[in-house]
């Protein structure tokens, strides 16, 4: 594992002074990549660090063992000795984890769209829920969202709703969250009070930057509308609203968010590129899920992923069989139980794929 440590500390040196050149500065693509790279082996260099140091004492503390010379030095080290024995396991499960080539999409910032499905007025308020649990997990993570475009169901909620999220990591938390997702309760429009099964479906789109894709703008149709959601007096009243269509695949991406047209064309264009990327992700994912057979990230975008009992209090993730009694605190925004347990789940498969290397 040092040799492997040491191969990271070298690149972490040339990396170090490559940042710094000029022709790489003004490379934008080429700079990105090398800052999070920088990043990243930052945090394993810390890693060998503590390697080193852990090995140390274990040498420093056999040393003095098979000295024998002095009772309370060899005490000491014996406690020494039991120290780092008990450390390095865990240390290196962790650095073995981090030598796992990452996923380059982790990083990126996410759009996000909740539609209603089955289940008429109650899908749209249950996708109006789901949108309340991610601002409040997103809020509790310092990162900031930004709705997009909207469309409101008639009994409250939302028939669709698409909002961006920024902040660190954000696709390497919430895409798990991709997929169908259920709730069972006694709907506010039922009278019976009888138990009602609606869904919704929510998609986390990693966003593109200019250089990740490119779009040709003759494929690309621009209609202007005007806004139909909330904003002051200007709805309805400019056509600042923005819908792009790519003509060969067929895609529709559109903002009314903004009062200016030109800052909705910007969103929306934006949000086009994270469907076009969108599209190649879907692909690597179904081969890696099929090669893998992962539990976790099938590729599969409509398979159900989780269901929310109200009457049992109950969430249950069908992918790892895990079944929480706390849905009132899910439901407003306590998820990251459930995140941690899928992203152990992915570690472990992880590390079993790449057992080989280490």
């Amino acid at each position: 594992m040092i040799d492997k440590l040491n191969i990271v500390k070298q690149r972490f040196d040339e990396v170090s002074d490559l940042i710094i050149q000029p022709d790489i500065i003004s490379d934008q693509k080429r700079y990105v990549q090398l800052t999070k790279e920088y990043s990243d082996l930052k945090a394993l260099v810390e890693k060998r660090k503590q390697y080193l140091e852990l090995t140390n004492n274990l040498e420093e503390a056999q040393a003095i063992i098979a000295d024998g010379s002095d009772a309370e030095m060899v005490e000491m080290a014996r406690m020494q000795l039991d120290e780092a024995k008990e450390g390095f396991p865990k240390l290196e499960e962790e650095i073995k984890l981090m030598l796992i080539p990452k996923d380059p999409e982790d990083a990126k910032d996410v759009v996000m769209k909740i539609g209603a499905g089955t289940g008429g007025d109650e899908a749209s308020i249950f996708a109006g829920d789901l949108f309340r649990m991610y601002t409040k997990y997103c809020e509790s993570k310092g990162w900031k969202t930004n709705v997009i475009d909207l469309s409101e169901g008639t009994s409250g909620g939302y028939k669709e709703i698409e909002f961006e999220v920024t902040g660190k990591d954000v696709y390497g938390t919430l895409k798990f969250e991709a997929g169908v997702h259920r709730v069972q309760r006694v709907p506010q429009t039922e009278t019976q009070g009888r138990v009602h099964t609606s869904a919704a479906t929510v998609m986390v789109l990693p966003e593109a930057e200019d250089f990740d894709v490119q779009i040709d703008p003759k494929d690309v149709r621009i209609d202007f509308f005007c806004s139909s959601g909330p904003g002051g007096q200007s709805v309805n009243t400019t056509y600042s609203a923005v819908r792009l269509t790519h003509i060969p695949t067929g895609l529709v991406a559109q903002c009314q968010d903004q009062k200016s047209q030109h800052k909705n064309k910007e969103k929306a264009f934006k949000v086009l590129r994270s469907r076009l990327y969108d599209q190649e992700l879907a692909k690597k994912q179904e081969e890696d899920a099929a090669r893998r057979n992962s539990q976790v990230s099938s590729g599969d975008r409509s398979a159900k992923i989780r269901t929310y009992n109200y009457a049992q209090g109950r969430v249950t993730d069908h992918r790892i069989g895990l079944t929480l009694y706390d849905l009132q605190n899910i439901i407003n925004g306590d998820i990251q139980k459930i995140i941690d347990e899928l992203s152990l789940v992915e570690n472990t498969e992880k590390l079993k794929e790449a057992s080989e290397i280490f």
